[in-house]
């Protein structure tokens, strides 16, 4: 019994290593220049059919105004573990947001989407702002935003 112990918890550690390689993403997000405050951004993943799948990074600490970034709290439904420890300032009017996250091997040219959201207190909502495919061939590659993003690249 010892035996079938041992062999299935060395199999199971050779196998983890190959079913969880992931990599260091950097995510670079500038605003554009516009009036009023700063804005709250909320950068995720979605499947090929545009729903959501995980959280990489949420700009913005209070929590109250995330129902404005509608499409990702509609995913996420603001569930608090969707965004713990990937969260940090809102970005100012013609600033740089650069974030560094995990991203699993698996997502990357397999259909999957990068989306951010974003919204200005007392003005108009970004719904998918930024939509781009997370494709090797995508990477360092600038996308152009439709509300408040400027520009948008990941590199892998």
């Amino acid at each position: 019994m010892k035996k079938i112990i041992a062999a299935t918890f060395l199999a199971g550690a050779i196998a983890l290593p190959g079913l969880a390689q992931a990599r260091e993403v950097t995510l670079t997000t500038q605003l554009k220049d516009y009036n009023g405050n700063d804005a709250y951004l909320a950068i995720y993943v979605t499947d090929a059919n545009g729903q959501y799948q995980k959280t990489l990074w949420v700009a913005g600490k209070k929590a109250k105004y995330y129902r404005h970034l509608t499409d990702w709290a509609r995913g996420s439904g603001q569930n608090p573990r969707e965004f713990d420890g990937v969260s940090g300032a809102s970005v100012g009017s013609g600033r740089t947001l650069k974030v560094s996250v995990e991203l699993a091997d698996t997502l990357i040219d397999a259909g999957y989407q990068i989306r951010i959201d974003s919204a200005v207190e007392n003005q108009r909502e970004g719904r998918a702002d930024i939509s781009v495919p997370l494709t090797t061939q995508g990477s360092g590659k600038p996308a152009t935003g439709s509300t408040y993003v400027n520009a948008f690249t990941y590199d892998l």
